[in-house]
């Protein structure tokens, strides 16, 4: 896959809505989707990123092993380093969420998410990621990234689903996206990325 389509194709995504920073949101969604595509030791794996707003999710979260990201130099763990990346993904097999800050530094690895959940609506079927996803971006300025064992990639910002990431061309004529409301889908090659619409765009929408 690369990069250079994959940034245009995410940016309804990767955008000034978000409040966070693009570049690493970016980022984190390419290393989502080839966790999805790849799977590890011949299986599919689920896991979460939490993106931005660092500070505030670690006090809403504890390990549930040994970092083992913990005391590595930050050079090391930004999320552009192909070493770092690779190192996520045999991570990935383990429970519990990575923590990047806004910068692209994965800074924790396996913690648990301790956000609470009222309010949180999810559709039928979504998972503890995913409500662990929803929730700390409710409470927090951060946007959760799910990759689940289906190999969707989807993305929460304050507490709603906004972003639904289809890997495999073949997997459309299953899959029917739980997004609400006005919704824009882009196509490029075997990505298709489904979002909630923008204020701006749902405006534009309106008149």
């Amino acid at each position: 896959m690369q990069n250079s389509r994959s940034y245009e194709i995410l940016n309804d995504v990767c955008c000034p809505e978000r409040k966070i920073n693009q570049e690493t949101l970016r980022e984190v969604l390419l290393l989502a989707l080839e966790i999805a595509r790849e799977g590890r030791e011949g299986k599919k794996i689920g896991t979460l990123f939490v993106v931005s707003d660092s500070g505030e999710v670690l006090k809403r979260s504890r390990p549930l092993i040994l970092d083992p990201l913990y005391g590595h130099p930050n050079h090391l763990k930004h999320i552009t380093s192909p070493d770092l990346r690779e190192t996520v993904k045999e991570l990935a097999l383990l429970d519990g969420a990575f923590v990047v800050d806004d910068d692209g530094v994965v800074i924790s690895a396996c913690r648990y998410i301790n956000a609470p959940a009222e309010g949180i609506r999810l559709p039928l079927g979504f998972g503890t990621r995913h409500m662990a996803a929803a929730s700390i971006s409710k409470v927090t300025d951060a946007v959760g990234v799910v990759v689940s064992e289906s190999s969707i990639v989807r993305v929460f910002d304050d507490g709603e689903l906004i972003s639904e990431i289809i890997p495999e061309i073949w997997m459309l004529s299953k899959y029917s996206h739980h997004l609400t409301g006005l919704v824009s889908e882009k196509r490029d090659h075997d990505l298709t990325v489904i979002s909630k619409a923008s204020t701006s765009q749902a405006a534009s929408a309106n008149h």
